[in-house]
């Protein structure tokens, strides 16, 4: 379970990120954080691994407080959180494989990590998470030359390598097409469904937060104005947390089928 305690991030210039933020998100659920640019989304995201450190309060995992631990209790904690950026996070030279087994840095020495010494048994891990993904064919190649969508089912595959309890994605579809981003948001509800990994998805479009999440959270000047079941989001929820009617155009921009895992238990 995730838990936040009067969360609150202040920033330098004293523009305040997150404001008095209180959550539980429970194991398993597929948590959607939807608000406007600035709202407070990525750094609320990114507090809960420590990216961010809050000002006040307290995020704790499985009952261990992320901010207060150090050394290698904090490691420990982040080890069972995988995170997945926008802009990938590759190293866009290495291989596929390589860039996946970096998920498995966490459980070993930096000297065999430095050398790219990873057990057998760590490589083998690292091609079934490339399977899960359907890119195993693309273990070889540099992951300069995978497209977008590509490159971000291999960030997702790195994850599962690195046996994540919870997965957090950073507007993980943000530069993709429609026909993408409907590809990777279906691999993160399959894994979701399938594994039972807690996944927590900050989300620009309202059709996909609807589509995909089974708990919608909104965010608007770093408060929590919305939370609740996608039952109960409904454009006028929107509307209070975007400030605004939601336009047609915003609700008809990703408009796609819903998620292949939910269609094949139909």
């Amino acid at each position: 379970m995730i838990e936040l305690r009067n969360v609150s991030k202040t920033y330098p210039n004293g523009t305040k990120g997150l404001d008095q933020i209180n959550l539980k998100i429970e194991p398993g659920e597929f948590v959607a954080i939807v608000g406007l640019s600035g709202a407070g989304k990525s750094t609320l995201l990114r507090s809960m691994n420590r990216l961010h450190d809050i000002s006040e309060g307290d995020i704790r995992i499985d009952g261990k407080s992320i901010t207060q631990a150090s050394g290698k209790p904090l490691r420990m904690i982040r080890r069972d959180i995988g995170m997945i950026f926008q802009s990938f996070n590759l190293v866009k030279r290495s291989s596929v494989l390589r860039n996946v087994l970096a998920g498995r840095v966490g459980y070993h020495s930096t000297l065999r990590t430095l050398f790219g010494r990873f057990p057998e048994a760590d490589v083998e891990l690292a091609f079934q998470a490339l399977e899960r993904v359907n890119i195993v064919e693309k273990a070889y190649a540099r992951a300069d030359q995978l497209s977008g969508g590509q490159q971000q089912r291999v960030a997702i595959a790195r994850v599962l390598a690195q046996e994540a309890k919870i997965i957090l994605a950073d507007e993980p579809v943000a530069s993709l097409d429609p026909l993408t981003t409907k590809q990777v948001m279906d691999d993160l509800k399959r894994i979701n469904v399938e594994l039972g990994i807690t996944t927590i998805v900050n989300l620009h479009f309202i059709d996909l937060a609807r589509s995909y999440a089974t708990r919608i959270i909104g965010l608007r000047a770093g408060q929590v104005v919305f939370d609740g079941p996608v039952s109960e989001a409904t454009d006028e929820r929107f509307a209070e947390i975007y400030g605004r009617a939601i336009d047609q155009e915003e609700l008809l921009a990703t408009r796609l089928p819903g998620p292949q895992v939910l269609e094949a238990k139909a």
